[in-house]
């Protein structure tokens, strides 16, 4: 099974994809993500032209846990001046489906 960690954001000041430059860029969370125990993938979503959703997907819940943590830290120094946390939940993933290549 997998462990999901979801947040929403609201973006305050400008775009997602000014967002996800920070987060694919040096220091990052996905170098932070990365570097932590037990870190399976993630994905930045845009749902509209003001809000965006970061899902990373976690080997324990408890990695998962510690994923939201490390994540508020960064928000809080990189972009407290440009999105809002709406949303922040960690979920156990009941079932995955995909193609297998």
């Amino acid at each position: 099974m997998n462990h999901v960690r979801i947040a929403t954001y609201d973006i305050t000041h400008g775009t997602a994809k000014d967002v996800a430059e920070l987060a694919l860029g040096p220091g990052g969370t996905r170098e932070i993500f990365m570097a932590q125990p037990g870190f399976q993938a993630m994905s930045l979503i845009e749902v509209d032209p003001v809000t965006i959703i970061s899902l990373t997907v976690w080997e324990t819940h408890e990695e998962a846990e510690a994923a939201t943590r490390e994540a508020a830290n960064w928000v809080a120094e990189h972009l407290d001046n440009r999105i809002h946390r709406t949303t922040n939940l960690v979920g156990d993933a009941m079932f995955w489906e995909g193609t297998a290549k």
